[in-house]
């Protein structure tokens, strides 16, 4: 059974991931079995009408729907939307590198928001990579199009990479 976020646009169903898969497996094949629908897209693509749209190592693509629901007051898509967008195809792209008994966690994030994001554009991309893979620190790189190749926001990412152990204490 799918759940339809948006017209055209659905996922398998939502939940939060099991942490013994994605300490078994690690983060690309735990993405890449979330993409294929086996594992649980998160909630909050449900609220937010967005989810992954591709996976490779060190590589992301989500794509989304902006509506009326993620209005400002000015009646423009707020800039929390894109950025919740923009954090997740960044952590992902980390994510993606990630290996078993990993987990990883947002340090900080910078989005520039380049041009507004409106209710009426149809769906839009978030492509993430990965620039720099450490022991402990990562940093990626992201940007948001339109679907006619639009640059409308870009960002930055750290996230720390520690042992998944520590999520369970």
């Amino acid at each position: 059974m799918n759940i339809e976020l948006h017209p055209g646009l659905s996922v398998a169903c939502v939940g939060t991931l099991p942490l013994d898969v994605v300490a078994r497996d690690g983060g690309l094949k735990v993405l890449q079995a979330m993409l294929a629908g086996e594992l649980p897209a998160p909630p909050m693509s449900k609220t937010l009408n967005f989810t992954l749209a591709e996976v490779g190592e060190g590589r992301v693509v989500f794509k989304g729907f902006p509506t009326q629901e993620h209005l400002n007051p000015l009646g423009t898509v707020h800039g929390g939307w894109t950025a919740t967008v923009m954090d997740s195809a960044l952590g992902c792209a980390v994510f993606a590198t990630t290996l078993p008994g990993e987990a990883y966690t947002t340090v900080e994030f910078k989005v520039n928001l380049v041009r507004p994001v409106l209710p009426d554009m149809g769906e839009v991309f978030c492509e993430g990579r990965i620039v720099h893979r450490g022991r402990t620190i990562a940093t990626s790189e992201a940007w948001l199009h339109d679907r006619n190749g639009k640059l409308l926001a870009h960002g930055t990412e750290t996230c720390a990479i520690f042992p998944i152990d520590n999520l369970t204490r």
